[in-house]
């Protein structure tokens, strides 16, 4: 697969003034069952839509290594991710009935090479793998849409 590194630097809601974007990061899981690519997608805690494993990165830790705590915190996911962001997606996120930030996602692919039953959100989440065309179904931001849509690690 080639991918053009964008790396971020790590910034968090602490980091941040009231008003503006947030940077954060994202895994995108996958792994290949009879050759073909599927990826994981959770459900978020508070509107149980379809999303990607995501949060804030951690300030003196690579953006790659803090998608992969995020696996591992939000779907129980064991693996390696690229260093190499995939690419951004927007969305709201919600704080509250009536606050929301705007947020830009930097997307890292992650090979799963294990899944476990107790991980940190085991009880508030469900996780599920489709095909990337599948997935690109179930999400609500467009531009991730389309990144799982194209998202092939075969390279076919």
């Amino acid at each position: 697969m080639t991918m053009q590194r964008r790396d971020l630097p790590p910034i968090g809601m602490s980091d941040l003034p009231e008003e503006g974007t947030r940077t954060q990061v994202a895994a995108l899981c996958w792994r290949l069952e009879d050759g073909k690519p599927k990826v994981l997608l959770v459900t978020s805690r508070e509107t149980g839509r379809w999303v990607l494993p995501k949060g804030w990165p951690e300030r003196g830790t690579a953006a790659h290594r803090d998608a992969a705590r995020e696996a591992w915190e939000e779907a129980g996911v064991r693996g390696e991710a690229s260093s190499e962001c995939l690419g951004f997606y927007a969305y709201q996120k919600v704080l509250g009935a009536d606050k929301g930030i705007p947020c830009v996602v930097a997307v890292y692919p992650l090979e799963v090479s294990g899944l476990k039953d107790s991980y940190p959100e085991a009880g508030e989440r469900r996780r599920k793998w489709f095909s990337p065309a599948k997935a690109a179904e179930k999400v609500a931001e467009p531009e991730l849409k389309a990144l799982l849509a194209a998202f092939d690690p075969t390279g076919r």
